[in-house]
């Protein structure tokens, strides 16, 4: 330490130093709840068992606390307090994209209009503007662009801008830890307490009946029917009028406060809805039956008026008399039930819960893998609020008004349940037994914590208790249904007596009315009665005797009283309980006393030493107790002289029950813990063993067996304790009562004043025996405690469980310390006991911290070396220990799985033994631990995973001690470095800067042995940390995981620890981790990445890693597709730069939490030791830091605040369902991103690690945040969204630091070139993120500093990202915020001008900016125009004042420049305006595209634009089209380049996939040389942009379904893949090629190709469209309703509905009959049309679908002009429309440019049909494989004997007789060969048919033949006869005529018609 200097040693001390030991043992007094503490009587000698309990119970705890310990107290910053308001001094981030958001919906409010188009195909890019831009005011500049000022101090500025205004802590803004990765950490036990169940308070308000005659007396308790049992003491209470009680006056001798009580607070720990509330009422005893007596209140009603006011007074008196002469004495009366189902909501309950392990003391985590269930138990059993109970359940009062009155014969228990539960289940009670009418009135409500002037049990005042209140309230005492496990906390010791059943049948005559007198002895003698019994209502708080109620005349009464009692803690042998019976008289009778001595029975109370409780029948006798008769129970009397006198011959007569409730008696015949007794276990062979405090020293023999022995039995205790299935457990397995017992209670003995020398012999003071035991006895013991695993289910009270065991060892062996003879013990136990120790290790272990630092406390050894603290004896039983914890935990890992389990609590048992060392011991010696720990369990695991976890776990609780920092010695670092790393702080001698410390400066960011030798633990941790992220196989992603949040919340701890606020600390701290760097640059390839993971925006730059997963089209993605850029200088992370290797992939969260550790480090690292360290880095290594970078930027972007309404279920669920189908498809592989994803899906050859289905544990996450949403309110999304935006922009700003570091270090460097377009990558993709004001302010004043310095490299070597850049910049100059806006057109200005400045680059530049205007009005939805033309305006301003560029060509072009773009604009908001009409807006962009034909880079863009607008329209076969045109033309300009056979010969090439594609051609040379500066410098004018286009074009061809020209497409692709041995590629292609041709085969004729409408538009509101003619190309199965439908709705919308009409037919319009006001269209159904020759190479389906320029539609008429006729005045139109382009085009309309018009004849049409009708009988029959319904459907058609219009009727009319008309024999002759066809078919079918039909069809087969054979016969004669003239040769046919005999008959026709007409 000495050569610290100064200021490290003060650091080193702030943080806590070594030598001042942190440990405190505080002594916290117990929180009491009564005002004075429950104790016995005084002035008694107490057992000392009792005595220690009561001590126990009074005593305070001890707590052993460590100073500054990271307990979450202290560093909880993080997770409460100051977390709350920490928001509150946050910045709000401003983002724009939540600016937008609110001032969205006004835009959408106005109605639509339609804006008119006019032509714009003769405009060129450079016309004037629409509207001058000089006209619009330019935004504020930013003061001194254009000052000269040095790149440095433009830096310097920039770097301090950076510096303000920034957050402190990064991890402050950072989400905690996931709940299940943070570091394991010790729940404190949760402090013992007296267990309360759910508390209700219940108030008795009146108790009335209609008459009003006598004193009655109610009490109330709980019943649980279903348990049968009665779960609460009794409370009694007296609603008595001061009248009334005046009766009784007489037999009170006194009335104490708390017996006036009329409200108790009852405790229910399981809440059921079979609970009742039984209130019970007794009146004093008198003469007759219950019925008789109950008979006056059934009868009389006080209504009745005088005769029964009389009858009433009557009562009166007689009442008065009995109540003076029985006034002691009661009898049974009424009772009534009240169920409680409706308070303890039963929904909730869940009662089926089977697994209730122990409810109570459940520690503060659940145990993790039962949260659920435990959480739900204890809300079952501890929260009334969870039940239903608090919260809904407002104060009830209930009014019972009638009750059942008492049977005499059925008053016992067993009874009470029989009536509840036929009460539960009907109320047949009521039938059964007679109702008493009467009222009582009582409250219910939820017991509130705090009860003002309340008694407990023992009738002890509670806190707070005022003086003067007089009615206090009681709680009442339960008695739980099921045991409840929670240790004692006082002094309580009740008894409760029940008699039941005294059978007196045979007995003599006089015994009737019988009544029981019971006592509580401490003697024999009459006046040794104690006055320990609780009073009943109105009366003494104690009582010396009790009389149970009276059954009148019977001589088996039931009882049903409750005798409580207080015991006394001294118990003797001679105390016991004595009932006296007697029969009372109830009539006066002269002379006669009341009662008559029947007999006596009595219960000892203790029997050999033990409490006596449990069910009795006893014997009763009949005479005079002899002397000492209490010594004995009442059934083993030894035979006296003279003999006692019983009842029925000494048989047991008399039932009684007796219950203790006792904190210091236990009361089960043998526990394994004497609950309190100072006794590991007892028998009764060898007597008692009991040693008091004040125990001599034994002679070392025994006393090695007695430790022995005692520390088993301890053993045996922690295992049975734990086995227990009723105790809680905590997350790490330990019992709960055990970890709050080392914690609160144990502790080492006080030191004993008289203590006699050791050698004396062995004194035993105490006049009682003491036995000690021998070896045999305590073997005997030990093993039958082992045996007895089972624990007392009495409540197994902590304070006693260990006192005993323990305190025996602690005060035997005074000679050897307690923690040395516990290690000593835990060395050398064997078997079973060594087993269970290491099982629950934890328990020794705290045992043995807690020792030692009483040890070290009370030694005062504090100050003296740790080194001689404790004797090596004992540090060698500490190494044994932890070796063989090490190999036990080994040992289980080799294990089969389930005792995994095991070995991880274990691991974490040790690690924590570990931790509390390094504050007690020696550090070097526990680090030396800590190393054979490591070392062992890599010696004896080779599973990779596993061992990693462990050693993970164990590291991970090591370095959460709060001295972490200091153990690491971090502040030694600085000797490390080749100077102080901090200038500032101390001397500066860096100047000696040889290559010797710049090898040290990179080697502090490597892990080297000296790193690992100086700084340990962290040594170790990173050591781990890079062997899980370099591991492989099976769960190694978890254990990835867990390394990760390691070092996560070790920094985040520094990062909040107030010790470390000061920035000179952190710098210390941040050199400590700087080895991380190192690590986290290698696991590069393994960063989760996010460009897949995010989809929504298309991303410029980047290479094929990330590009893959973006959008449908993105603008590199072609790139990306076209795969190893062959002639691209690569940028970006191309995974080849690294070694190959297969990597497990990290996912989002763990990367997130890597990434937020490197950008903590990179923050508070000394910025100069940084920039040193990046001068030396070779090249490689900075492109993996950029590339690191690039991540971090996507990996903190902003995602904006998700506001709650908006997520609902469905939708998630729906997505969810989207999602799988999507990731199925994908999958399956359509295209780049299906690749892409298999890529990554789990078993494929290039990441074998992924197999744990990472992909969608992010997106589980995901979901599950989403569904976390929408509990949360607005203000929590506020803060949230405040926090993740200030989380956002610091990390950016962080990166953003680096990056300057990263320029300034390397501007003194050759590489800056490579190393520039990285920088620039990052910068540009963070642009292209949602930033806030902030970072773009500080991003945009960087960008312009790099521009400064590195200009002319910029624009000479980084083409690409000078275009993102200029599409990023051009993009925020059109955003909504000023200051953003300001900030980018200085940067854009400042691009144009150094781009002129040094070599004229500026023709580049404005193609750059000019595409990229063009891309973003294309494609950004959310573009703002006029905030752009701001921006154009000030661009303009800043040219007009930059005096230093006046002389220059500049301005003139900066001007023509802006002109342009102002065009390009002016489009836009055409654009805009079209957003509705999609095929308007396919117009607009197809003209835009147009004008650019001279720019060949503008019309890339604007096809790429329409190609993205077809996709989202699902258009796929158009978007395939514009890539198709857009690859045609780049195959021109690269024809013109370079003359290779390999490549396509210009657009000529692609005339197989579509003749539309020439006019892509270039016109001529001279329009454009393709060497110009700025012309097709684009990166798709390159080899591998053609692939990518291509491969684009192929894919969107098979998504919608053209097959065919899916093989057209990649027959181009071919030969360049080959020429450039792109193998991988082509195996690729080639079974995309396979996939497509399998599609074919499939799916032939499954297939959909458009449906063709042509649609006329008549009217002036069209504008230019009136009368313009289109085909439009629908999907594949619309129907004319729909497409009519839509037009005339959206129409509708433009012109109001009124004025638009569609019309129906398609007859040609007349323009002179439509209305002029109105908007006409017309709509028709079209087929492709083609010639016969042309049908001879359009073979397939395909065929008939593609390349189509031609339509028809026919329209039939007569001449009489009705559509329809007969059939010889049938005529037919056929109209045949030719559009402008082929479909599939680059638009889904195409205006019609011809129309030809053939009219058919009569006889022509009946041609035409019949030729249909053949030829559909021809398929039908040659279907394979046949189809026998499609068969006969047209087979009936054909021959069915009913068809109208049919073949019959035609042959009728035109083959009856030879036309007269020459002209028309050759018509008539061929249809007279159609039906000679036609009748060929029907017989084939009607064949063929017969083959194909069932059995149950051959009279429909004969019914066909039939129809056919008469159709044949019919048709017979006019087949057969042939025009003679025409097979003579009149005249000779010329030639030329033959071309077309179907035209010049047309032609013939017409000229007839016009004739005729």
């Amino acid at each position: 330490m000495t050569h610290l200097n100064s200021l490290d040693v003060q650091l080193a001390q702030e943080l806590g130093d070594f030598t001042d030991d942190d440990l405190d043992v505080v002594f916290t007094p117990k929180e009491c709840r009564t005002l004075q503490p429950s104790l016995p009587e005084e002035g008694v000698e107490l057992d000392p068992h009792v005595r220690d309990c009561v001590q126990t119970y009074i005593r305070e705890w001890l707590i052993v606390n460590r100073k500054n310990q990271g307990s979450p107290e202290i560093c909880g910053f993080k997770k409460t307090g100051s977390r709350k308001d920490f928001h509150k001094t946050l910045p709000k981030q401003t983002f724009e994209s939540e600016t937008l958001e609110c001032s969205e919906p006004a835009a959408q409010a106005g109605p639509r209009h339609l804006n008119v188009l006019c032509d714009v195909s003769g405009k060129g890019p450079v016309t004037a503007c629409e509207f001058d831009l000089r006209s619009l005011q330019p935004d504020k500049r930013l003061e001194n662009l254009l000052q000269q000022v040095s790149a440095e101090d433009f830096e310097k500025q920039n770097e301090e801008a950076r510096r303000t205004n920034r957050q402190a802590e990064l991890f402050a803004l950072y989400p905690s830890v996931d709940e299940e990765d943070a570091v394991e950490i010790r729940p404190v036990p949760e402090c013992p307490k007296e267990h309360l169940g759910n508390r209700i308070l219940v108030k008795l308000l009146t108790l009335k009946f209609e008459v009003e005659i006598e004193p009655l007396f109610a009490s109330i308790a709980l019943y649980d029917v279903k348990e049968r049992k009665k779960i609460s003491e009794n409370f009694h209470c007296d609603l008595n009028s001061d009248q009334f009680k005046g009766f009784l006056r007489a037999h009170t001798p006194s009335v104490a406060a708390s017996s006036q009580a009329r409200s108790a607070v009852f405790s229910v720990t399981f809440p059921s809805s079979d609970i009742y509330l039984v209130v019970k009422i007794e009146k004093v005893l008198q003469q007759g039956e219950i019925g008789d007596c109950a008979e006056p209140y059934t009868v009389i009603k006080e209504s009745d008026g005088g005769k029964s006011k009389e009858k009433i007074e009557k009562l009166k008196l007689q009442a008065e008399s009995f109540c003076q002469r029985l006034g002691k004495y009661r009898m049974p009366f009424a009772w009534a039930p009240i169920s409680l189902s409706s308070f303890f909501n039963v929904s909730t309950l869940e009662r089926e819960v089977t697994d209730v392990d122990s409810v109570v003391g459940r520690s503060s985590v659940g145990e993790r893998r039962t949260l659920a269930q435990s959480r739900r138990l204890s809300e079952r059993a501890l929260s009334l609020e969870e039940n239903g109970v608090g919260s809904n359940f407002k104060t009830s009062t209930l009014s019972v008004s009638s009750f059942f009155k008492q049977e005499g014969d059925r008053l016992s228990d067993e009874d009470l349940f029989k009536f509840l539960a036929d009460y539960k289940r009907s109320s047949s009670l009521q039938r059964r037994v007679k109702s008493i009418p009467g009222l009582l009135r009582l409250e219910i409500s939820t017991a509130p914590e705090i009860i003002n002037c309340c008694l407990t049990p023992e009738m002890l005042p509670v806190k707070p208790f005022p003086e003067n209140r007089t009615r206090p309230h009681k709680e009442i005492l339960e008695f739980p249904t099921r045991e409840v496990y929670v240790p004692h906390t006082v002094y309580r010791n009740l008894l409760y007596v029940y008699p039941q059943r005294l059978n007196f049948v045979n007995k003599l005559a006089s015994a009737r009315n019988i009544t029981i007198k019971i006592q509580f002895m401490c003697g024999e003698d009459a006046s040794n009665a104690m006055p320990v019994i609780f009073g009943k209502s109105s009366g003494p708080e104690f009582l010396q005797e009790v009389y149970t109620a009276v059954t009148y005349h019977n001589k088996s009464p039931d009882f049903y009283e409750e005798v409580k009692i207080k015991l006394p803690a001294k118990l003797t042998v001679n105390h016991h309980l004595l009932f006296t019976f007697y029969h009372i008289s109830c009539q006066q009778k002269q002379g006669a006393s009341v009662e008559t001595l029947l007999g006596y029975s009595w219960l000892p109370i203790l029997l050999n030493e033990r409490l006596q409780t449990g069910s009795y029948c006893l014997p009763v006798a009949l005479e005079k107790l002899p002397p000492n008769y209490s010594m004995h129970s009442a059934e083993k009397v030894p035979l006296q002289n003279p003999p006692i006198k019983w009842a029925e011959g000494h048989k047991g007569v008399f039932n009684i029950e007796v219950q203790a409730v006792s904190s210091v008696h236990t009361q089960l015949n043998w526990s394994a813990v004497r609950t309190h007794c100072h006794c590991p276990g007892e028998t009764s062979t060898s007597g008692s063993l009991r040693t008091s405090c004040g125990t001599t020293h034994f002679s070392l023999g025994s006393s090695a067996n007695f430790s022995q022995f005692a520390f088993e039995s301890v053993v045996a205790i922690a295992n049975s304790l734990h086995n227990s299935k009723d105790l809680s457990k905590d997350q790490h397995g330990r019992n709960c009562l055990l970890a709050s017992y080392v914690h609160y209670v144990f502790r080492l003995p006080e030191v004993q004043r008289d203590v006699p020398k050791s050698g004396a012999p062995t004194a035993l003071p105490d006049p009682r025996s003491y036995h000690t035991y021998g070896r045999t006895s305590a073997a005997a013991v030990s093993s039958k405690l082992l045996q007895a695993r089972v624990i007392s289910s009495s409540n197994p009270d902590l304070a006693g469980t260990h006192s005993a065991a323990d305190e025996e060892v602690k005060n035997i062996m005074s000679s050897k310390h307690f923690h040395e003879e516990l290690a000593l013990q835990m060395v050398v136990s064997t078997g079973m006991v060594r087993e269970t120790v290491f099982k629950y290790a934890w328990f020794f272990f705290e045992l043995l911290v807690k020792s030692m630092a009483q040890h070290v406390h009370n030694m005062d050894k504090r100050d003296s070396f740790r080194r001689t603290r404790f004797s090596d004896r004992f540090m060698d039983d500490i190494t044994t220990i932890v070796n063989v914890v090490t190999s036990e935990i080994a040992a289980l890992l080799v294990k089969p799985q389930k005792e995994n389990e095991q070995a991880e609590k274990m691991n974490i048992s040790l690690a924590f033994f570990l931790y509390d060392l390094l504050s007690l011991m020696d550090r070097g010696f526990v680090f030396n631990l800590i190393k054979h720990y490591c070392n062992q369990l890599s010696a004896k695991l080779s599973n990779l995973p596993t061992l990693v976890s462990m050693r993970l776990e164990f590291l991970r609780i090591l370095c959460s001690h709060e001295h972490y920092l200091n153990l690491n010695l971090f502040f030694m670092n600085a000797d490390a470095a080749p100077a102080s790393p901090c200038p500032s702080i101390s001397s500066q001698n860096s100047s000696s800067c040889s290559s010797f410390q710049d090898q040290k400066i990179a080697s502090m960011f490597d892990l080297t042995s000296e790193y690992r030798q100086q700084h340990f633990l962290t040594g170790l941790l990173f050591t781990e940390l890079a062997a899980a992220l370099d591991a492989e196989g099976e769960g190694i992603s978890k254990v990835q995981r867990k390394a990760v949040s390691a070092v996560h919340s070790l920094l985040s701890s520094h990062d909040l620890d107030p010790r470390c606020v000061k920035p000179e600390v952190k710098v210390k701290i941040a050199a400590l981790y700087l080895p991380l760097v190192g690590i986290i640059l290698d696991a590069l390839p393994q960063l989760c990445d996010f460009t897949v993971a995010d989809t929504r925006r298309y991303r410029t730059s980047g290479s094929d890693e990330e590009q893959e997963g973006a959008g449908a089209i993105n603008q590199n993605v072609a790139l990306a597709i076209a795969g190893n850029n062959f002639n691209l200088k690569t940028s970006g992370i191309v995974l080849s730069s690294l070694p190959y290797k297969q990597y497990n992939m990290l996912n989002a969260d763990t990367t997130r939490n890597l990434m937020i550790c490197f950008l903590w480090i990179m923050k508070n690292a000394d910025q100069s030791l940084i920039r040193k360290w990046i001068a030396d880095l070779p090249s490689t290594q900075l492109n993996r830091i950029l590339d690191l970078l690039f991540i971090c930027v996507l990996c903190f972007e902003y995602k904006g605040k998700q506001s709650s309404d908006k997520v609902s279920t469905q939708v998630l669920q729906k997505s969810r369902d989207v999602k799988a189908r999507l990731e199925e498809a994908l999958l399956r592989g359509e295209g780049a991103r299906g690749e892409m994803m298999r890529r990554r899906a789990p078993g494929n050859d290039r990441f074998p690690g992924l197999n744990e289905n990472l992909r969608w544990k992010k997106e589980q996450t995901h979901w599950r945040q989403a569904n976390e949403k929408l509990d949360k309110t607005k203000a929590e999304l506020d803060q949230e969204a405040l926090i993740s935006g200030n989380l956002a922009t610091e990390a950016h700003l962080i990166i953003l630091d680096m990056q300057e570091n990263i320029i300034q270090a390397s501007s003194a460097l050759d590489c800056k070139d490579s190393l520039l377009g990285g920088v620039l990558r990052v910068l540009v993709n963070s642009l292209n993120c949602d930033q806030s004001t902030t970072y773009l302010t500080h991003c945009f004043a960087t960008l312009r500093a790099l521009i400064a310095k590195f200009g002319d490299l910029l624009f000479e070597e980084e083409v690409e990202q000078c275009f993102d850049l200029c599409h990023q910049v051009l993009h925020h100059c059109s955003s909504s915020m000023d200051v953003t806006r300001s900030q980018a057109c200085a940067t854009l200005y400042l691009l144009m001008r150094f781009s002129f400045g040094a070599t004229s680059n500026f023709a580049r530049v404005k193609m750059q900016v000019t595409m990229s205007l063009a891309s973003l009005v294309g494609r950004a939805p959310d573009f703002n125009e006029e905030h752009l033309r701001r921006s154009l305006r000030t661009i303009l301003a800043y040219s007009e004042e930059d005096t230093a560029m006046q002389m220059t060509p500049f301005p003139t072009q900066v001007e023509e420049l802006l002109c342009n773009l102002n065009s390009i604009l002016y489009d836009t908001v055409k654009m805009r305006e079209f957003q509705e009409d999609p095929e308007m807006l396919m117009d607009l962009m197809y003209r835009i595209a147009k004008s650019y034909q001279a720019s060949p880079d503008l019309r890339l863009t604007w096809l790429q634009n329409m190609a993205e607008k077809h996709t989202k329209k699902k258009c796929y076969t158009e978007a395939a089209m514009c890539l198709v045109h857009a690859a045609a033309l780049v195959a021109e300009y690269l024809s013109m380049l370079e003359d290779h056979s390999y490549l396509p010969v210009g657009s000529v090439s692609f005339q197989n996939i579509s003749s539309n594609v020439l006019e892509e051609s270039v016109v001529s040379d001279d329009t454009l040389s393709p060497d110009e500066d700025g012309v097709c410098a684009g990166q798709y004018f390159t080899e591998s942009g053609l692939v990518g286009l291509l491969e684009q074009a192929a894919e969107l061809f098979s998504t919608g379904g053209l097959y065919e020209t899916v093989n057209e497409v990649y027959k181009l692709v071919i030969p360049i893949l080959e020429a450039h041995r792109e193998f991988r590629k082509l195996t690729l292609t080639h079974s995309k090629l396979q996939r497509a041709f399998d599609s074919i085969v499939n799916k032939d004729h499954k297939r959909m190709f458009g449906t063709y409408f042509r649609v006329g538009f008549f009217g002036s509101k069209f504008g230019d469209l009136d009368e313009q003619e289109f085909v439009y190309k629908e999907p594949a199965i619309t129907k004319l309703p729909e497409i009519s439908h839509r037009l005339e709705a959206f129409y509708g919308q433009c012109f109001g509905a009124e004025f638009v009409e569609v019309i129906k037919d398609s007859t040609p319009v007349d323009k002179t009959k439509l209305d002029p006001n109105k908007a006409y269209i017309q709509i028709t159904f079209v087929e492709p049309y083609f010639d016969e020759y042309e049908m001879k190479d359009r073979v397939t389906y395909f065929e008939k679908n593609f390349n189509l320029r031609r339509f028809m539609y026919t329209t039939p008429f007569t001449l009489e002009g009705r559509p329809r006729g007969e059939l010889h005045e049938q005529y037919r139109r056929n109209t045949v429309l030719t559009t402008m382009h082929a479909f599939p085009y680059i638009k889904t309309r195409i205006s019609v440019i011809q129309k030809e018009e053939f009219v058919l004849t009569p006889i022509e049409v009946a041609i035409e049909d019949m030729k249909k009708k053949t030829l559909q009988l021809a398929v039908a029959i040659n279907q394979e494989p046949p189809d026998p319904k499609m068969l006969q459907m047209v087979l009936q058609g054909s021959v069915g004997a009913t068809v109208n219009q049919g073949p019959l009727e035609v042959a009728q009319v035109f083959l009856a007789e030879i036309p007269a008309d020459p002209k028309l024999y050759r018509h008539h002759n061929k249809l007279r060969l159609c039906f000679k066809e036609f009748i060929m078919r029907c017989g084939e079918a009607v064949e063929k048919n017969k083959r194909l039909i069932t059995a149950d069809q051959r009279e429909y087969q004969q019914e066909l033949k039939k129809n056919y054979n008469k159709l044949k016969e019919n048709l017979r004669p006019m087949i057969e006869r042939k025009i003679p003239e025409l097979y003579k040769p009149i005249f000779r046919v010329e030639s030329q005529k033959r071309d077309s005999f179907h035209r010049s008959s047309f032609r013939k026709c017409e000229t007839q018609l016009s004739q005729g007409s």
